[in-house]
């Protein structure tokens, strides 16, 4: 069943045919028909399998097909998702689906002018898509009311329930109401996700087109057991050995993405940084500056694991193993998108060792060992340097441009 066969609004399938949209995805195809008849929807999918799309177009559609203004201060429709650039990404697809319509769209994330996300909520809008904490922060000040709002969304539900969004959900959701259409996408279903489910979906329809917690399969894994000070030095030698192609590396903390991406600055590396600590502008610059390969490595927390789309992202480098087991995949998934391969690359130090197996037992296999010794061996792991091909062990020379862009 092709997108013109669902049913769908004809001014979305003109703009689906504008933007050279062609067969739907397996969650597309599983979850659009149901969401259409009005059904809630439990959606579990990976990142990169088009789970915007799934939920996006039949929300644009009962929007399109309402008719009335939003109230005052109301949405008619409201879409959650854990992270500004996720936010983003998100109005920045739905937009493009309704590129010159009369449907009002609005983006409201933290790190912006709150003055300017009141003003724009004065008068209403059809679609409100948000963060949870900067919701809370304009439902506090009254200038956003959700009593009238009859289609929710929760995007990347598990990361919320991670970020500790919780408590936010759970004040936001008695302000909705009760007969309301509701959708939950996610691309895990911790047990937590149970109760959020119960509190949010009635009766919902089930989709679910990959099993749960499984890597993307081009994506090819490698594990390197090295002390915490040595990490630097062995990201250097191997990322020296693809300059120019886009890589991400994951930090653990903010303060040691920015001090990492400093270093890798100095040395010659088109390097920028995204974390918390950040600004919305400066977040959105680093990004277009990736995204346009003006830099080429972006060291991030993971507040960007799920919030970038960008199909050239080549190596994925887990600098520190994460704390959550189930961020791992989310890393991993920036590349190998769009029916790409890639390639992702973990650092173990002695004291990361329980975060490795909770990662194994997640993934049900073990990551291939390719330098170090493990640690549980009681054995110091050995110099990657010294097991590295000369050519993987230059830098770039001093001349080449270095971008601090961030």
């Amino acid at each position: 069943m092709d997108f013109e066969q669902m049913g769908l609004h004809p001014k979305l399938i003109k703009q689906i045919k504008t933007l050279n949209f062609t067969a739907p995805t397996p969650i597309q195809a599983q979850a659009i028909p149901h969401a259409l008849k009005g059904r809630d929807v439990m959606g579990l999918a990976q990142t990169g399998t088009g789970k915007t799309a799934a939920f996006g177009l039949p929300l644009l559609h009962a929007l399109l097909s309402v008719g009335a203004p939003a109230a005052p201060k109301g949405a008619t429709g409201l879409v959650l998702a854990p992270t500004r650039e996720l936010a983003k990404q998100i109005a920045d697809t739905l937009g493009g689906f309704v590129r010159g319509g009369h449907l009002r769209v609005a983006l409201v994330v933290g790190g912006v002018s709150m003055g300017r996300q009141i003003e724009t909520m004065r008068k209403g809008v059809d679609l409100l898509i948000a963060t949870p904490g900067r919701l809370i922060d304009l439902l506090d000040r009254k200038a956003v009311r959700l009593d009238q709002t009859r289609f929710l969304v929760l995007d990347e539900a598990d990361q919320m329930l991670d970020m500790g969004f919780i408590q936010a959900l759970r004040r936001i959701a008695p302000l909705l109401p009760r007969d309301r259409q509701t959708m939950m996408f996610s691309a895990t279903m911790p047990k937590l996700m149970a109760d959020l489910s119960a509190q949010f979906l009635n009766d919902p329809m089930k989709v679910e087109v990959a099993r749960r917690s499984v890597t993307a399969d081009k994506v090819r894994q490698e594990l390197h057991f090295v002390a915490q000070e040595e990490k630097t030095e062995l990201l250097m030698q191997l990322m020296s050995a693809h300059v120019g192609q886009r890589t991400l590396v994951f930090a653990r903390t903010k303060h040691g993405a920015e001090r990492l991406m400093k270093k890798l600055a100095a040395a010659g590396f088109d390097a920028a940084s995204i974390h918390g600590n950040k600004n919305q502008s400066q977040r959105d610059r680093a990004i277009r500056a990736f995204k346009a390969a003006e830099v080429t490595v972006l060291v991030a927390t993971d507040v960007a694991a799920r919030g970038i789309d960008i199909p050239e992202v080549t190596h994925v480098y887990n600098y520190d193993m994460p704390n959550v087991a189930e961020n791992y995949v989310h890393r991993i998934g920036r590349t190998a998108r769009a029916g790409a391969s890639g390639q992702a690359v973990a650092f173990c130090a002695k004291d990361e060792m329980s975060e490795l197996r909770a990662v194994e037992k997640l993934l049900k296999t073990g990551i291939p060992v390719v330098g170090g010794e493990s640690w549980s061996t009681g054995q110091p792991p050995r110099k990657a340097a010294a097991n590295r091909p000369a050519r993987q062990r230059r830098r770039p020379g001093r001349g080449q441009k270095v971008s601090r862009a961030a």
